[in-house]
Formats: structure tokens, sequence, C-alpha cells
């Protein structure tokens, strides 16, 4: 008897001692309790915040970095540099006003002229590219429907018996449909598509910094299905993917994006055309899943207004020394058509939906502020021979 009451004893304490040891140190628990404080209280910025709470919210963004695996802040001063000379200072507002504290990039573009309207956080915008993540999807769809391999409505086959066809594969981002089409365009149809539509080269018109984003000169190690899902072996910038999505915006005209950079530069403006894509045939197919994203799909944080539809794509990239986070879209409504790109980079906090909140608080203002009912008047289109 006194066997089984000492061997209940030592089960006790074991069990006892298991608990105590399994539970995680006070101080860790108390260190990530504060560290999602910050990313949470951050995160609240809103298009109302004042210099001063940006500030105080980059000052935190930066202490936080310090103690981070990745070399990017989440929050900077994203207006640090920039020349606005030139520049709609009503757009401009709005785009400052919506990026708020996060360190990245807006870009505002007239779809219907080519014509920068602002772009906050120039430097990052026009010195090199990165990874499309998954807004590389747009020219993937393109790509495909231009070669007859789907329509809107084909079910393409993932895995087991999961078939999904191209409004849903966008709205959802799907990687498996889209690595699907990669293979099946193979690399050297994808790269012809891809190089038409723009990438890999400067998408501005003597844009002083600009430089172009880059296209691997064969399939990448990871494969074409990474390559058309993820991006893998691209390099894209934020004004490569506007010059397209404004393409996809007026039915198929590929504008040089030009950046006047005076008054006088914006009053003799005159649009010039790179190339005409032959794509009106496939926006209409390709516009669902672009507006299912925002409606029901990644970009939800987009939608401010549900009688003014948005059509986006986000794109997601974690890993490495910083994560991005990107949104390209247009407003499908209204007279004046603002193709908008924005790029977050950073740390934690940082994501395609992410973004995509962004874009949604500049058109709430814009749309506010009237900016979106009216279209000014520019000189007829003028083709440039390349």
């Amino acid at each position: 008897m006194r066997h089984k009451t000492v061997l209940h004893l030592v089960v006790l304490l074991i069990f006892v001692a298991g608990i105590v040891f399994a539970a995680p140190p006070a101080p860790v628990k108390h260190h990530r309790r504060k560290h999602t404080h910050v990313l949470a209280t951050a995160s609240k910025a809103t298009t109302s915040a004042t210099k001063s709470s940006i500030s105080a919210r980059v000052r935190r963004g930066r202490a936080v970095a310090r103690h981070s695996p990745w070399a990017e802040p989440t929050y900077a001063d994203s207006t640090a540099g920039d020349r606005v000379d030139g520049e709609d200072l009503v757009v401009r507002r709005a785009a400052v006003e919506a990026l708020g504290p996060y360190n990245g990039t807006v870009l505002a573009v007239d779809a219907n002229t080519g014509r920068i309207l602002t772009l906050v956080n120039q430097k990052l915008a026009l010195t090199g590219g990165f990874q499309p993540c998954s807004t590389v999807k747009i020219a993937v769809a393109l790509a495909a429907l231009s070669e007859g391999l789907i329509d809107r409505v084909t079910p393409v086959h993932l895995y087991g018996r999961t078939r999904m066809d191209l409004t849903q594969a966008l709205a959802h981002s799907n990687n498996y449909y889209f690595a699907n089409l990669g293979i099946k365009l193979g690399y050297e149809r994808w790269a012809y598509y891809a190089k038409l539509f723009g990438m890999g080269e400067k998408a501005g018109l003597d844009i002083p910094g600009e430089e172009p984003g880059f296209f691997a000169s064969a399939a990448p190690s990871s494969g074409m299905g990474m390559m058309t899902s993820f991006g893998d072996g691209i390099r894209q910038t934020p004004l490569e993917l506007a010059a397209l999505l404004s393409a996809v915006a007026n039915g198929g005209t590929l504008y040089y994006l030009q950046y006047p950079q005076s008054a006088k530069e914006t009053e003799q403006f005159v649009p010039r055309v790179k190339r005409h894509l032959d794509i009106a045939q496939f926006v209409p197919q390709l516009k669902p899943g672009m507006a299912g994203a925002v409606e029901f799909g990644t970009a939800r944080r987009a939608v401010y207004d549900a009688e003014a539809p948005v059509c986006g794509k986000t794109g997601t990239c974690t890993g490495g020394t910083a994560h991005l986070g990107w949104f390209g879209s247009f407003n499908d409504f209204g007279q004046n058509r603002i193709v908008t790109v924005v790029l977050l980079t950073g740390a934690r906090g940082v994501s395609g939906p992410i973004a995509s909140s962004v874009a949604g608080g500049f058109y709430r203002k814009l749309a506010q502020e009237g900016y979106l009912g009216h279209r000014p008047l520019f000189s007829p289109a003028v083709l440039i021979p390349r």
C-alpha cells in the first residue's frame, strides 16, 4: 500500500513539473504581445492620420525592424525626396493620405493617356524592379486567352477532382491554376507575350532615373509553374504593371508613361502610344475575375462603395530580407479611369490584401473629391515608332 502511495506521488510530481516546464517563459510571452500590439496599432492608420501620428508610427516601426530578421522596415516616410512639380495635387494628397505610414509607393496613371498623375516614393518606384508575385497572373491570363488555351468559363484541372475557371482563379489567386497554364504555354510562348506586354523594358518615356525590370532569358530552375504563378525569374517595376493595366482598362492601347515635371510640361502634355495590343476581345473575360478579387476574393479590403466597382489583382511574396505586397487596379466606373499600383515593402504586416486597402482608401478619397466623374481634355495620342 505504501509503495502505491509513493508511486502516485511520483506520477503527480512528474505531471506538475510537465505543466510548469511546458509553459512559455513570461518575458517571451510579454514580448510577443508587445510586438503584435505595435503592428496592430500601426495598421490602424487611416486617411485622416496627421503628420505627427504618422511620424510616431514610423518610429515604432523602425524600433520593431531593429529586432526582426528583415532588412526593410514596414513603416517609413515614403514621401521623402519626392518632387511634386507637375503632379496632380488632388491625386497626390489622396495617395499620400491612403499610404499613411507604410514603407511603399503609390503610382496613379490616367489610363486613357498614360500620364502619371502622382508617384509617391519616386526612388522606390523608379529604381529597379521587384518580384511581381501574383500580379504576374494578369499577363499569364492574357497570354493563355490569346493562345486559345482557355476562355472565361473553361474549367482547368488543378488536382484530384478539383477544377476552377478563370474568374475564380483570378479572384482567389489560385497558384495551381496559373502554374498549369504556364506549363501549357511553355517558356517561348510565355516570353513572347510577356515582352509584348512590356516586361523587362522601360515603361516610361524619358523619365529621369527610371530603370527597367528584368525578364529571364530561360525558364528559372524552379520551373514554368513558379514563373507564371509567383513571378520567379521576373523583376517588375510599378510602372510596367501600371502600363499593362492601363492597356487592359482602355481596351488595348499600351501608352508610354509620361511624368510631367512642371506646370508647363503638364499644359503641353500629348499622349504617346508605344504599341497597340490585340486584347480588346479578351478584356471582358478578364475583368470578372479582377472585379471578383475585390468583391469576394483576395482584395476585399479595396471595397469602399458597392456602386463603385474596382478591378484589381493582389500579389504577396514572403521570405528573404523583405516581404512584398502588391495591388494593381483600376476603377471601373466614372469618366476618369485611374490605374493605381500600390507596392509595399517591409516585414510583418505587408501583403497584397494590405496593399488593396491602401488603394481602396485612395479611390474613396478621389470619389469624395468628385475627381472620378470628370475627364480633362488632352491632345490626340501620337504613335511613336519603336
